[in-house]
């Protein structure tokens, strides 16, 4: 991965611990003098091992640093934000002898909702995750933190202009799915080859020069009262059922019977 030279903070037990998983250069360690147990104990001996500095500090100092966030006891300086090139996508498909798989965050501006869709995207083997530079948030520290360290194991790119970025993407063969409200039932469309899956804010969707830019446009249907899903949720749903068709060459046309489906 490509680094800018810019400091940044993760702060969390798990997501210190994947971040010390991940081989990615640490410059130190904080940790709270009075919450030296459980997997605190585990990762100090962990970074010990890998001769990386580590102080105790008092909480307050820890509150301080995080903006009163919710360290748990453990703060680790980075030295970079870690953000990738489309190549490493591409490169990252290829290694593992797989169509490429994307999602393409379209203004997702709450840190907890894109860290979800992320620590999702990484779970489910997407390649790689694009983020338009504006509008968007970036690998924030909350945004780390909610990702449970999945930021860490997923290549993240940031782009100037999604549309050329979609385009790019289509003249490199990748078919364009984008959820929304108005598209086709999402379990009535087949995910084949490699594709790319565009995910918009809950208040504004998907943008209508993205949403022209589609092949296709994927929607699930609200049973309820209420009017839409949280986006990380609707993308969680989206990416299974990619996964299940890639997984076990489910064809979407037909049911468990042989029948065809009904729209």
């Amino acid at each position: 991965m490509n680094q800018h030279q810019e400091n940044y903070l993760i702060y969390g037990r798990m997501p210190v611990m994947e971040l010390l998983t991940s081989g990615k250069p640490i410059e130190k360690i904080l940790v709270s003098n009075g919450q030296i147990r459980g997997n605190i104990i585990k990762i100090i001996d962990i970074v010990k091992n890998l001769n990386i500095p580590i102080k105790k500090v008092a909480k307050s100092k820890l509150d301080q640093i995080s903006n009163n966030n919710n360290h748990q006891g453990i703060i680790a300086f980075v030295a970079a934000s870690g953000y990738s090139e489309m190549d490493d996508i591409f490169k990252a498909a290829k290694e593992k002898n797989q169509p490429p798989f994307i999602i393409i965050l379209d203004e997702i501006e709450d840190p907890y909702n894109m860290g979800a869709i992320i620590r999702t995207a990484e779970a489910s083997g997407v390649h790689g995750i694009i983020i338009p530079k504006r509008r968007n948030a970036g690998l924030s520290p909350t945004v780390m933190k909610s990702s449970a360290g999945a930021c860490n194991h997923i290549h993240i790119v940031r782009v100037s202009n999604l549309v050329n970025t979609i385009n790019f993407l289509k003249d490199h063969g990748l078919w364009i799915y984008s959820l929304d409200s108005s598209g086709q039932t999402w379990y009535n469309v087949k995910y084949d080859g490699p594709l790319a899956v565009i995910v918009g804010s809950e208040g504004k969707g998907i943008g209508k020069l993205i949403r022209e830019s589609s092949d296709f446009i994927i929607s699930l249907p609200m049973l309820g009262k209420v009017n839409s899903l949280n986006v990380s949720v609707a993308s969680g749903i989206l990416m299974y059922e990619i996964v299940k068709q890639k997984t076990i060459n489910f064809s979407p046309l037909f049911n468990v019977t042989g029948n065809k489906i009904k729209n």
